[in-house]
């Protein structure tokens, strides 16, 4: 008998255990099974992207299209310039609309960071970018160099009559020659002219100099366009026969649209500005947002924008790069960013008061 009932306890022990054992391997599972459900909720994207870029319908409509279909996400943007991506960003501070902004000098950039307005986010790339191409806490990474360049219509001029530096445009044989696209709305233009002022006042600390050079620049202008398709248009048409933009838009213009453009890099040096990217913090599509950033910056991403639009890569990574990359030779104006960063604003809006001629702003 006392076997028996040994024999019964054990039994008894054992099929305790044994559910015992199920009951755990059931809430393990169930726990294992409620975690991959949460990791694969954290890990989903969004039904949505909404990208602010000043790259232009061309470009935004192409990485639309790939992204969608690779990702099937909708992709929204707004194309409008630097500065007023970055002013609008301000405005919705307090509620963003915007998850990516996508193009802008590295000025632009760092201003928004030291607003709070950008969310680091370090990329899987980051090792691809040297260190002047990124953000030191990753709030924003360089895609593309920009160099500024003296544009002007191939019809109208030869090479050997077009200005070859900056201070030739003031030269009064090109009064009513000149089309400017309105600085103030725009990241190019706005370094342009902050490089003109810089160039005396980075020993002088001085700006007299340099706007005096702007002052000239505005009695040889005829018009302020209020935007690029317009200042392209007029120049294009010989409305004015020189224009000053980024590199890159006018090879675009030249080899995909058959304008008659040609460019002049200045021999004294011009501003290459670093191009950027940047998540917007608190982004109404976070991860939605980081896929975004990493697609449009992959090498096979940053060959297209060489190839197809004329983007010159920060990445170190990129090869089979065309030879208008490789074989073109810039002077890098030495420039101080920050001190652009500090003094622009109050530069423009000197400009905008006091130097710009009213009557020539064209509105759209």
């Amino acid at each position: 008998m006392k076997n028996k009932k040994r024999a019964s306890i054990l039994t008894t022990l054992s099929i305790s255990a044994a559910l015992m054992l199920s009951a755990c391997s059931s809430e393990q599972g169930s726990s294992s099974s409620s975690e991959n459900e949460q990791g694969e909720k954290e890990n989903k994207l969004e039904e949505k992207v909404v990208i602010y870029s000043p790259h232009g319908k061309d470009i935004l409509s192409k990485f639309e299209q790939q992204f969608e279909e690779k990702y099937q996400i909708d992709v929204e943007w707004l194309d409008m310039g630097s500065q007023e991506i970055l002013d609008r960003i301000r405005s919705e501070k307090n509620n963003p609309q915007a998850d990516v902004w996508w193009g802008a000098p590295s000025v632009n950039f760092d201003q928004a960071k030291d607003e709070g307005l950008l969310k680091p986010y370090e990329p899987s790339y980051a090792g691809s970018l040297a260190e002047g191409f990124h953000d030191p806490e990753w709030h924003w990474s360089g895609t593309s160099q920009t160099p500024e360049v003296i544009m002007y219509n191939s019809k109208e001029l030869s090479e050997d009559e077009a200005p070859k530096d900056w201070d030739e445009l003031l030269d009064p044989k090109w009064k009513d020659e000149i089309i400017i696209r309105y600085p103030l709305a725009s990241g190019t233009m706005r370094t342009i002219f902050s490089a003109m002022i810089y160039r005396d006042f980075k020993d002088s600390k001085d700006t007299a100099a340099g706007y005096e050079w702007l002052e000239k620049l505005d009695a040889n202008t005829k018009e302020y366009a209020a935007n690029p398709e317009m200042m392209y248009n007029k120049v294009a048409k010989g409305e004015g026969k020189l224009s000053v933009w980024a590199m890159p838009d006018v090879v675009m213009l030249k080899e995909n649209k058959n304008y008659p453009f040609e460019f002049i890099i200045p021999e004294s040096g011009t501003p290459v500005l670093t191009e950027g990217i940047a998540v917007v913090n608190d982004a109404p599509h976070p991860k939605a947002a980081e896929a975004f950033y990493e697609f449009v910056n992959t090498p096979e991403a940053a060959k297209i924008l060489a190839e197809e639009f004329y983007r010159i890569p920060t990445r170190d990574d990129v090869e089979g790069l065309p030879e208008w990359i490789t074989e073109t030779e810039i002077k890098s104006m030495d420039i101080d960013w920050k001190v652009f960063q500090e003094n622009s604003d109050s530069w423009m809006k000197y400009w905008d008061e006091n130097i710009k001629s009213g009557e020539k702003e064209i509105k759209e």
